[in-house]
């Protein structure tokens, strides 16, 4: 038997990778196949491998469950068949599993514990200098992100011009030195000057961006793949279809067995006018074909919203259409959908010329506190001009505004919510209110965010029978003030300034 190898031993929902030497001849990214078949007491799952260069092909599979899995390799890469078995643990600290949609409109880790997406985006911070990237990463270790949006591909768009670290195909770019408007594109949309084959993929591109998700699953971080884009005079948004369906079935045998991969089909799709819906919904019907983790599905828009009703969609992606409104129509967007509204843009905290990068981080905080009172979760994003053109939007690196440390209190403040999540209520004109997704009935949770409204005090009543605890919330200054326990018509005094929220807790009786 040739020389192969296996992990013998992983905890649940961890990463089972099967390595073994394989033929070569012709090319191995598109002629031959290697194909995992997986089982224990509870599951069966057929997953694709890869070609991993140098002769070796790969097949990684996640394990779902505790006990002993065995497994069957085969395929047209060796004349050889492997089998194999190893044992799965409980999971360790800080692995709950993969993210899961949870009552309609919020989600769930797999183990049951609440997941509250406090996300942001750094478009191709993995392909900058590994000085970049480890300040990006201790950003994150330090801050309060919980999901990050990045691009496979590489991307061109202002502040991003350099060329990236390495390539995703084999062969070499047009020369950067003498890229022109004239030059850049014909005009029959391709690009002129890039030497690429697009059949053949640079394995040591792929097994970056690996290290990337292994380095924010161990940080805790959900990586949102962006995997396919517009902002691109590389030629690689403009691939044919065969081609196209090669790079998906890759990215899924590649990154689809790391518990914290979302898929994003793509950043903006509609300023992609080559690529028709049918090619959107060819690559979805390829993702839930190929992937037999169920990770979650979305797709971001510009201008149009993407149909997000299609029954692939697991929850929505958008970026804000109006230039004013943005969570303000998050529970709008819930009753169109009836699945969870991530606003992944809502304009980014900066100071940029583009109206989508200079808010204020006031604002920031503002927009992700009225979308989580309507019952959504808001992204953040950040766009301070440097003297080094490094803005965390793109780059990552460091963080300069003020909204990530309000993030990290809001955060605090949602995990502390008991059940599944925020859901919108009626109450007042003048006042977010929402209180406890409680399948069961009433929650007795209630949080009402009075965003740039100034009130002075207010009125509240509930009921004769039952206590409340009553706290106030200063939410840009991060503190919590408690106003003791009230029953009855209650009126609870405020400072009269911005950004307020009282949370109200019923007091359950001792059993």
């Amino acid at each position: 038997m040739g020389t192969f190898s296996f992990s013998d031993k992983l905890e649940r929902w961890d990463v089972f990778e099967f390595s073994a030497k394989g033929k070569t001849a012709g090319n191995p990214f598109t002629d031959y196949t290697i194909i995992g078949i997986f089982k224990n007491k509870n599951e069966t799952v057929k997953v694709d491998g890869f070609y991993d260069g140098e002769g070796i092909y790969k097949v990684r599979f996640m394990p779902s469950f505790t006990g002993t899995c065995t497994f069957e390799i085969g395929g047209t890469f060796s004349d050889e068949a492997y089998h194999g078995s190893f044992e799965v643990s409980v999971p360790g600290k800080g692995n709950h599993g993969p993210v899961r949609v949870a009552h309609t409109y919020h989600f769930v880790y797999e183990d049951g514990t609440s997941y509250y997406s406090i996300g942001t985006t750094c478009y191709v911070w993995e392909l900058q200098s590994e000085e970049l990237q480890k300040k990006t990463l201790e950003s994150l270790k330090n801050g309060p992100f919980n999901k990050i949006r990045f691009c496979i591909f590489p991307k061109h768009y202002d502040y991003n011009l350099k060329e990236p670290r390495s390539y995703p195909y084999m062969g070499k770019p047009m020369d950067s030195s003498v890229l022109t408007k004239e030059n850049f594109m014909r005009y029959d949309g391709t690009s002129v000057g890039n030497d690429w084959d697009f059949k053949r993929f640079n394995p040591e591109y792929f097994r970056h961006i690996e290290n990337c998700i292994r380095s924010l699953r161990d940080l805790g971080i959900e990586a949102d793949l962006i995997v396919m884009h517009p902002y691109d005079r590389w030629g690689f948004s403009r691939m044919d279809a065969e081609c196209d369906d090669l790079y998906w079935n890759y990215c899924i045998a590649r990154f689809a067995a790391f518990r914290n991969v979302w898929w994003s089909l793509a950043n903006e799709y509609d300023l992609m006018p080559w690529k028709k819906e049918e090619d959107w919904e060819r690559y979805a019907r390829i993702i839930c074909e190929k992937d037999p983790y169920r990770r979650l599905r979305s797709i971001h828009n510009c201008r149009h919203f993407y149909d997000y009703s299609r029954p692939w969609v697991t929850h929505c992606s958008i970026q804000r259409q109006d230039i004013y409104k943005s969570a303000e129509l998050t529970a709008e967007y819930r009753e169109r959908y009836r699945k969870p509204i991530v606003l992944d843009e809502i304009a980014y905290e900066g100071n940029i010329q583009h109206g989508w990068g200079n808010i204020s981080g006031k604002e920031m905080i503002r927009r992700f506190w009225e979308a989580a009172c309507r019952g959504g979760y808001a992204g953040h994003g950040e766009t301070y001009l440097n003297d080094k053109d490094i803005l965390w939007w793109s780059h990552g690196g460091e963080l300069h505004g003020e909204s990530p440390e309000r993030l990290k209190f809001l955060h605090r403040i949602l995990c502390e919510t008991p059940g599944s999540g925020l859901m919108p209520v009626r109450a007042n004109w003048d006042e977010i209110a929402c209180t406890v997704e409680d399948v069961m009935g009433s929650s007795g949770y209630y949080l009402y965010y009075y965003s740039f409204m100034r009130p002075s005090f207010r009125d509240f009543h509930f009921d004769d029978l039952n206590e409340y605890r009553v706290e106030v919330i200063d939410t840009w200054e991060m503190c919590i003030e408690d106003r003791g326990i009230h029953r009855g018509r209650f009126r609870v005094e405020l400072p009269g300034k911005e950004y307020m929220a009282v949370r109200i807790r019923r007091i359950e009786p001792e059993k």
